[in-house]
């Protein structure tokens, strides 16, 4: 069953009605000509909404429930892939899921968050946000990508790193700060994803990559649009406003420069059509791996320091 947002709610309407009047007429030849009428309506009304979305919206779109996360990706596009789990030191961070694969006949590492879709399965996997072992296991799988000199792929979807007492006791800060330092030094190249959601370090710290690929209605963004409302108007209806203003869409991060490419999702979101989306992101990562693996170990490290030189030179502009 589809999940609708709330300004998807015209469209919601309108599907209802069609699905009544084709059932009523379920085993007759012709479909009445209202369900036409009905379905043009639908198919107009959606190009407006999906064509004019604000960045609040694509954030909404972003969050959804049913969107794809990293297992429909390893499922749709890579084989034998086997898990590796826990970061030897506290335990095994099931918001953190990581392991080799081949892709298209070419051996990777792949690690990626995991919100989880039921209620069970998101409590179990703390609904996407990792503690400092989960960044600590995803740092043990880069280490052992290096080493073996496999390319590594990282699917971003979190609202950021756990902020519990428990996370920072045990290092949440610096573990992030040690991926953020180990990645950008790495010898292999690294393709990241941004599948749904890229909140503040948490994202980052599986994103210091040599290519940034976000998905249409993905965002990347220091902080989220409500905790940006709360610190700058102390005003929750201004989260709208916040979105706007933090420019996280892959669109406006496309001509910042910090995304590398915008791959198209289907009209309504990647969860409408997750083979399609999962092709889509497959063909992109073909492209850049085969781009990267290309260029010389010292080479690919400079232009990797380089790109995020200029991120920062644009912060402090």
């Amino acid at each position: 069953m589809r999940d609708f947002l709330e300004f998807e709610k015209p469209l919601k309407d309108l599907e209802e009605r069609i699905e009544k009047l084709l059932k009523s007429h379920s085993g007759k030849k012709s479909v009445p000509r209202l369900v036409r009428i009905l379905q043009t309506r639908l198919a107009k009304q959606e190009q407006e909404i999906y064509g004019s979305l604000t960045p609040w919206q694509h954030t909404q779109i972003a969050r959804h429930p049913q969107r794809p996360s990293t297992p429909h990706y390893l499922e749709h596009l890579c084989q034998d892939f086997v898990e590796l789990h826990g970061d030897r030191t506290f335990g095994d961070d099931k918001a953190i899921v990581g392991g080799f694969a081949t892709f298209r006949d070419r051996s990777i590492c792949v690690i990626g968050h995991q919100k989880g879709h039921s209620l069970k399965d998101r409590i179990a996997r703390n609904f996407g946000m990792p503690h400092p072992e989960g960044y600590r296991k995803a740092l043990r799988l880069m280490r052992l990508a290096e080493k073996f000199k496999r390319p590594i792929v990282t699917f971003i979807n979190t609202p950021g790193a756990y902020p519990g007492v428990g996370a920072e006791e045990r290092g949440q800060a610096q573990a992030i700060a040690t991926n953020l330092f180990v990645m950008s030094r790495l010898t292999v190249p690294i393709v990241s994803i941004i599948t749904g959601e890229g909140g503040s370090g948490g994202a980052l710290a599986l994103g210091v990559a040599d290519r940034i690929v976000m998905l249409e209605h993905s965002i990347y963004s220091v902080i989220s649009p409500e905790g940006c409302a709360a610190i700058l108007w102390a005003d929750p209806s201004k989260t709208p406003d916040a979105a706007a203003a933090l420019k996280m869409t892959g669109a406006e991060l496309q001509k910042l420069g910090i995304a590398d490419e915008v791959i198209p999702e289907p009209t309504g979101g990647a969860h409408r059509d997750i083979s399609g989306t999962c092709q889509a992101v497959a063909d992109s990562l073909h492209t850049h791996l085969n781009e990267l693996t290309n260029i010389p170990t010292d080479t690919l490290m400079e232009d990797r320091s380089n790109k995020f030189r200029r991120m920062t030179a644009m912060a402090d502009s």
